[in-house]
């Protein structure tokens, strides 16, 4: 088990009755290749499959999720707008990992392309694959503050009101 001290991760594939085992297996993966101690990794698994290395709990209470969000230095995420849009309440800014429909994660692909529009935004960081993942948790544990938003000069609260406006103009561009 992790040090309870270090840097939180946390991880939440949602609540959807889809297993999302990509996303469990990779940061499961990225988690058991660090040094001891260097990261607390807590997943919110739903029905995917168990992590071998990682923390878990099948699901997590909204006031529990939301303390995770708060205390954690890296929040990872589907690609959910509610899910990002706690995130960013709690003051972070989500490295968003969308399901996708033919991998059975979901019933359509609304998330990649929701994600996708997103990403130029900045108001999330975007891993589709394996190795984007990788790089953007080896860039977060490096450095977390890139990930926190009060360290772009915002408080959770602008920052969902941005985020909400945003997600009403992609919404009506359709």
């Amino acid at each position: 088990m992790s040090d309870l001290g270090a840097p939180l991760v946390l991880v939440t594939v949602g609540t959807d009755h889809h297993p999302f085992d990509r996303l469990v297996g990779w940061v499961d993966e990225w988690f058991a290749a660090l040094a001891p101690g260097t990261v607390r990794c807590v997943m919110q698994t739903g029905t995917s499959r168990l992590p071998r290395h990682a923390e878990w709990r099948t699901y997590l209470g909204y006031a529990e999720l939301e303390e995770h969000l708060r205390r954690a230095a890296v929040v990872v995420c589907h690609g959910g707008p509610a899910t990002i849009m706690d995130a960013r309440s709690a003051g972070r800014r989500p490295i968003v990992v969308p399901r996708r429909r033919r991998l059975g994660e979901h019933v359509d692909d609304h998330q990649r392309r929701f994600a996708r529009r997103m990403r130029p935004t900045g108001h999330i960081a975007l891993a589709e694959e394996w190795p984007a993942l990788r790089e953007l948790l080896d860039e977060a544990v490096a450095d977390p503050t890139r990930y926190l938003l009060a360290a772009q000069g915002q408080t959770g609260q602008d920052a969902v009101t941005r985020f909400a406006g945003l997600v009403s103009r992609l919404v009506l561009a359709g």
